[in-house]
Parts: structure tokens; C-alpha cells; sequence
């Protein structure tokens, strides 16, 4: 049988991975998918530097609308990244009657619900296995292998720049901006590192796994995303002798009010495997009502991780290239027609537990009215600490003007609350004279 013909748009770090392992795997693969898998063409702006990847026996354009002309090329795979050029071009191929592949989380999470209705009018498919966690097959897990469950939540740690720093923050000590450096310098992190700092890579990729666990339209717009970058080494440092750690977790969750979705810092118990998941490494877990809570460990990124993803991809579509489009499995899961409506909750409206920590004047009454505030808004303490004056010193930075003033960190924990009303109760305790320095407010999951 004729191998199945792919064209490649984008021969970057992905895509010259996904050349090389097709090429060292055929075999297997061929034997898996039941025919041939052959990269005969590729786009990309640098020519010269495409035709030495991939050799004199495939065809290199600059022009990715070539590749999407070509009758023959079965499956288009974007490998462009961004929201402009890279959605036309999908579009396009989509319009074309190609099948797509594709690693863009940014594109999906914002334009999917475009995307997906345009494959499934054409009767192609739409495959995104490497947007989320890299190698980690989450989305096939999604998907398929937890389709008897009703899932109730997602917990992930899926982006790997963030997790590197923070890992390198607790085990040097370092501050945020050192450890920042030190991930580019190794290339962990790019020299515009936006996207992962500020939890914008991780939001398009909770949004892609939310949309598929409850069956809603992709919904990016709506996601809470708050970074690291206000993350102090001081916090850390109390995390874990709370016995907590303290992770970028990208979260979505299934309440009786609506679906949570949101990417923030995160104290986790130190006893769950997912808080000790370290380095530039992903974790994803997944609660469904039947199967309990599973975890998915692995690279998130990397040329070859990430191309192992994109061919899993190329091998499903082979295999269902002459199925009818019945038979396949739905772009997020559930048929476009039985799709939910249930909304994505604001952030006012989460209900999670809190650590907070307040740098107050080290003085009588100061406790009591802290507690009282928290009291006063009906939160639960779960624990309260203060440390001694003499052992703060320096630490988390004493506001301008307050050195001389005796002081001490106060760290509450507690109970589960109404985000709205940990906010009211925030601001109540800023306004303390007693209280020199901005709140520091980080949320607590359990993930039990």
C-alpha cells in the first residue's frame, strides 16, 4: 500500500525531531499504523536550511501553500506556532480536505472552536496529541482511555520553564530573577520567556484539557492566569517546612456551579507525587468518578518528546484515513452536537483553601486583629504561625521606612473559602496600620 503522504509546515525543533524519528522508527510504525508514514514535503522559510535536514529526497518549498496545494500530500503538519499565519494556514488545509496535525496550544486555545467545526463540516481531522505535556499522551488519555468516567478534575503541572524555576528556587535558594537566568542559560527558558512565566502557556493548555474532560468549546478568554514572577524564595522556604511545595499548577475543575479554570501558584502536600515532580519535567492528574485520580509523568518540551507526540498523531490518522467520519473519535471527545453549556466559573466565585503570609509590627493585639478580620468573614483558620522577630531579619524585604520597627511574619492557613471573600478579607487586614508590607496570598490545593 502507498505510504500515507505528510507535508511538514515548519522544520524547527519539532519538526526536524518528528523527520528523524519517523525516518529511525519506520519500521515500527509502519507495522503499527498498517501502511507508511512519508514526510515527502516541506515548508519553510529557510531553504537551505531544510533541505539539510531532511535530504535530497524530499521536496523543500518556502512557500507553505505550496505544500497545502500539493493533491498529494494526505496530512498538513503545523508546526509554525502563534495565532496569525499559522490559523490561515490551517484553515486552509482544513478547506483543502487535508488532515491537520498540529503542536499550537495558542492557536487551539483560542481559535478551536473554529478549527474544530471547520474539520468536522470538511470531514477531516484535527489531531493535537503535542500541544499538551509534549510526550506525555494526556490527550489520548483524555479522550479515550478515561471515556467511562465523568471526570471531576485536572490538576497540571504543564509547563516546564516555570517548574525548573521553581525547583531551582527551593533546592538553591535562589530568587526569582537568578533562577530565571539560570533556565535561560541552560535553555530551558526562551530570552522572551512571557508565555511561561506569566502562566499564559499553561492556561492555553488547561483550556485545551478542559474543553475535552467536560465538553465544553475551548474558552481561553475566560481562564484565571497568574504567574510566578511575585513568587519570594521566603514563601518557599515556609511552604516546605509546612510541609508543602509550591508549584505552577494549571487547573480545571468540575463544581456544582460550573467548571473552574485557572493557572496560578499552588502549595501542594509534599506527600503527593505531583509535588515532587522537579526540574523541566510535566505532570498532569486526572480524577474521574470511576477510575479515582491517575498521573501522567514526563518531558513537556523537546525536539524529540514533543515529535513522539506529533507521529502518534500521524498513526492515528493513518489508521482512520478511510474510516468514515462517524467512526472517529470527536476532536474534543464528545459529538459536537451533545457539546455542554456549562459555564466557566470567575475567579471571584472559586472556592480553595490559602496561605497567606503578613510582614506586621511585632506588637500586642496584632494576632487578634488578623483573626478577627478572618473570623469576621466566616474563614475557617486552619493554622496560624508567627514567627520570632529575631529570626525574620530581612527576610521577604521590609517595606522602605519600616527597618526600625519590630517585626515579624504571621502565616495563616486556611479552610476552604470563597475566593470573593478571601479578597474582602485581604483587603480589611492591608488596611491594618499594623500591617507594613502588601499581603502575600498564595492558593492550596490538596489534590486528594
Amino acid at each position: 500500500m502507498k505510504p500515507i503522504q505528510v507535508g511538514l509546515l515548519g522544520i524547527g525543533t519539532v519538526g526536524s525531531g518528528t523527520f528523524k524519528v519517523l525516518a529511525r522508527n519506520q519500521n515500527e510504525i509502519k507495522s503499527r499504523a498498517g501502511r507508511g508514514i512519508a514526510i515527502t514535503m516541506v515548508a519553510d522559510l529557510d531553504v537551505a536550511r531544510a533541505q539539510a535536514v531532511v535530504g535530497a529526497g524530499v521536496t523543500v518549498v518556502a512557500d507553505a501553500r505550496a505544500v497545502i496545494a500539493n493533491p498529494e500530500i494526505d496530512i498538513v503538519v503545523e508546526l509554525i506556532g502563534g495565532y496569525g499565519i499559522a490559523r490561515q494556514l490551517v484553515l486552509e488545509a482544513i478547506a483543502a480536505g487535508k488532515h491537520v496535525v498540529t503542536a499550537n496550544k495558542a492557536l487551539l486555545a483560542v481559535h478551536g472552536t473554529e478549527i474544530f467545526a471547520a474539520a468536522h463540516a470538511r470531514g477531516v481531522m484535527v489531531a493535537f496529541e503535542a500541544a499538551v505535556a509534549g510526550g506525555i499522551p494526556i490527550i489520548k488519555a483524555l479522550r479515550e482511555g478515561l471515556a467511562a468516567n465523568s471526570i471531576q478534575w485536572i490538576a497540571g503541572i504543564i509547563n516546564g520553564t516555570t517548574n525548573f524555576i521553581l525547583s531551582e528556587m527551593r533546592d538553591k535558594g535562589l530568587d526569582f530573577g537568578v533562577a530565571l537566568q539560570d533556565a535561560q542559560r541552560l535553555g530551558y527558558a526562551e530570552a522572551d520567556p512571557t508565555f511561561d512565566i506569566e502562566g499564559v502557556d499553561a492556561a492555553h493548555k488547561a483550556t485545551l484539557m478542559s474543553a475535552i474532560a467536560f465538553g465544553i468549546p475551548v474558552q481561553f478568554e475566560k481562564a484565571y492566569v497568574e504567574g510566578i514572577t511575585q513568587l519570594a524564595t521566603t514563601d518557599i522556604k515556609y511552604a516546605e517546612q509546612l510541609g508543602y511545595r509550591i508549584k505552577l499548577l494549571g487547573i480545571t475543575k468540575r463544581t456544582a456551579q460550573g467548571i473552574e479554570l485557572r493557572v496560578h501558584p499552588a502549595l501542594v502536600p509534599a506527600k503527593r507525587l505531583i509535588a515532587n515532580v522537579e526540574g523541566a519535567m510535566n505532570a498532569v492528574m486526572v480524577n474521574g468518578d470511576a477510575v479515582g485520580t491517575t498521573l501522567y509523568y514526563g518531558k513537556g518540551a523537546g525536539s524529540e518528546p514533543t515529535a513522539s507526540a506529533v507521529i502518534a498523531d500521524l498513526v492515528d490518522i493513518t489508521r482512520l484515513h478511510t474510516a468514515d467520519a462517524a467512526q472517529r473519535v470527536p476532536h474534543l471527545a464528545f459529538h459536537p452536537d451533545a457539546m455542554s453549556d456549562l459555564r466557566v466559573l470567575p475567579m471571584s466565585e472559586v472556592v480553595t483553601s490559602y496561605y497567606l503570609r503578613l510582614r506586621v509590627a511585632d506588637e500586642a493585639g496584632v494576632l487578634a486583629q488578623v483573626t478577627g478580620i478572618v473570623a469576621d468573614a466566616g474563614i475557617s483558620i486552619d493554622a496560624v504561625l508567627q514567627r520570632e522577630a529575631d529570626e525574620v531579619g530581612g527576610e521577604g524585604g521590609a517595606p522602605e521606612g519600616t527597618q526600625s520597627v519590630p517585626q515579624t511574619d504571621l502565616i495563616i492557613l486556611t479552610h476552604d473559602t470563597r475566593e470573593g471573600t478571601m479578597n474582602e478579607a485581604i483587603a480589611r487586614m492591608q488596611a491594618l496600620p499594623s500591617v507594613l508590607a502588601p499581603i502575600t496570598r498564595i492558593r492550596k490545593e490538596e489534590l486528594a
